[in-house]
């Protein structure tokens, strides 16, 4: 942004005035250079033609506003890259335990897991498939009439092996329209990782999931 009224006139040292070169940057002025030219102006300006000094006066509150928000930007740039320093530590804290997230891979161990999916409508019919890593499918289950909203599906096979399975969701309405639903697993979480973008991740045995697909931990 250049400020209007003072582009003409810059202070040499030996305190005469010079011609600011076609092209330069008002923008980069300092507070100090800027009080310099401002009274430069009116030491060489013709008394008998004396100039309004408001401009010189606009342009000096606008010079002000420029140094606070360039320092507000300062100061949010610096605590945004504290908070990325410090976010891997504090994901940390996610190690060992379970989270709730949004995605169809869930934890099952001593043949108990658990998900839940959600209905964006009203659904006649809600086929729950959980398969294993191969494909099979382990158990189904089968829902009627249910009305728009989230609902918990529980897993309870003692011969289910340790390990994650995919839970497929499948709805539709009364006149077999089908019903938008999405899914929400446990996972356990083993490490946590930050890539180059900055962006966190909590690290699984199948999968990486980005911390703001987290809805819930332990519990």
């Amino acid at each position: 942004m250049e400020l209007s009224g003072i582009d003409s006139l810059k202070l040499n040292d030996d305190s005469t005035v010079k011609v600011v070169p076609a092209g330069y940057d008002n923008s980069k002025m300092t507070h100090d250079e800027f009080l310099k030219v401002l009274l430069a102006n009116i030491q060489w300006q013709d008394p008998l033609e004396a100039q309004d000094i408001s401009q010189f006066i606009d342009d000096s509150v606008k010079l002000r506003e420029m140094e606070v928000l360039n320092s507000f930007e300062t100061s949010v740039d610096k605590m945004v890259k504290a908070l990325d320093s410090y976010s891997l530590f504090w994901a940390s804290d996610f190690i060992g335990k379970e989270v709730q997230y949004s995605g169809n891979q869930t934890f099952v161990k001593d043949g108990r897991g658990r998900a839940v999916f959600n209905l964006s409508s009203p659904a006649s019919q809600v086929r729950v498939t959980v398969l294993d890593s191969s494909g099979n499918v382990v158990e189904e289950k089968l829902f009627t009439d249910l009305s728009e909203g989230s609902y918990p599906v529980e897993i309870d096979n003692p011969s289910l092996p340790d390990g994650y399975y995919t839970v497929n969701v499948s709805a539709t309405a009364s006149d077999g329209s089908p019903v938008e639903v999405t899914v929400e697993s446990y996972a356990l979480v083993e490490g946590v990782k930050r890539e180059k973008d900055g962006k966190v991740y909590a690290v699984t045995g199948v999968s990486e999931i980005p911390l703001d697909e987290i809805t819930a931990i332990g519990g």
